[in-house]
C-alpha cells in the first residue's frame, strides 16, 4: 500500500460508512482500545482504599490525578 501525503485534512478521502449494529464495529472498537492501552497502560495502585469522609476521598482522587498528569507532562518534556 503506497504512502499518500496530504496538505490538509480536506484533501483526505472520508472513511467508509459503517452499518449500525455490525459485529465488525465491535471488533474495531476493541482493537482501538487495545492499541490505546498499549500506548499508555492504566496504572492503578493495588488494594482497597478506605476513606473516613468524602472530602478525604476527593483529595486522594485529586492527588492521584495530579501525579498522573505530572507524569504525562514530564514525558512530553523528555521528547
Amino acid at each position: 500500500m503506497p504512502v499518500r501525503k496530504f496538505r490538509s485534512i480536506e484533501e483526505m478521502d472520508p472513511p467508509a460508512p459503517r452499518r449500525p449494529l455490525d459485529p465488525e464495529n465491535l471488533r474495531l472498537a476493541l482493537a482501538l482500545a487495545a492499541t490505546a492501552y498499549g500506548l499508555r497502560p492504566w496504572r492503578f495502585k493495588p488494594g482497597v482504599h478506605k476513606f473516613r469522609s468524602v472530602e478525604e476521598a476527593s483529595d486522594a482522587r485529586q492527588n492521584a490525578e495530579g501525579t498522573d498528569s505530572s507524569r504525562q507532562d514530564s514525558a512530553e518534556v523528555d521528547r
